[in-house]
């Protein structure tokens, strides 16, 4: 990301909220001289990428005309450091170091219940749920897609967003299929995996199931 609109994003996300103006402010103070026109080309850019809310109106407290306010979106957050792969990688080891295996899958299968529960896929014929499930995988940053197959539906997923854990953690795969099964509404047949080295996690879906 270009240097400047990663330190209005900073400013965002210590402020809470920032005009133009404030973010002109704390740009001279770390960058030099910048102008407002220059501000407002960079927040276009973030808005346009999702990163930043459109301009809302706040009103001052003293005389003055309003003033339009900028703050970060949910998207933003990516952008910051955080430690949920550690964590991640220490519960789950610690989940697998105090529990038996077959309580362990127990908790994984209910949160991947939950997960699909709160997706709200609606009961449409096959094509256009995959549509949908296509749609909360790619929220959820599995980029995936579907295509049909002699024997029915292939749903394919090229990014595992947990890569890292799941790579020394097969209870993770398994927690996948188990959500992609609640998503569909029928148990799929596993045709490969990324962690075991092919280019995608493809499930093969039969045209009327079982």
């Amino acid at each position: 990301m270009q240097d400047t609109r990663r330190h209005i994003l900073d400013i965002l996300k210590e402020r809470g909220e920032a005009t133009v103006e404030d973010i002109v402010c704390e740009l001279q103070k770390r960058r030099g001289t910048i102008t407002a026109v220059t501000v407002r080309h960079h927040l276009t850019r973030l808005h346009d990428e999702q990163l930043i809310t459109p301009p809302q109106l706040r009103h001052r407290s003293a005389p003055g005309r309003p003033q339009h306010v900028y703050m970060l979106t949910d998207q933003a957050k990516d952008y910051f450091p955080n430690n949920y792969q550690p964590l991640a990688t220490r519960l789950l080891e610690q989940l697998h170091r105090h529990l038996p295996m077959n309580q362990v899958n127990v908790i994984l299968e209910d949160v991947a219940d939950q997960m699909a529960a709160n997706a709200n896929i609606s009961a449409t014929p096959l094509p256009a749920r995959l549509d949908q499930v296509v749609d909360y995988l790619n929220e959820h940053g599995y980029n995936a897609h579907w295509e049909k197959h002699p024997d029915g539906y292939v749903l394919r997923t090229i990014n595992c967003p947990y890569h890292h854990v799941a790579a020394t953690n097969q209870s993770l795969c398994e927690m996948d299929m188990r959500l992609v099964a609640k998503l569909l509404g029928v148990v799929p047949r596993l045709l490969g995996r990324v962690t075991s080295g092919d280019s995608s996690c493809s499930y093969m879906i039969p045209d009327t199931p079982s």
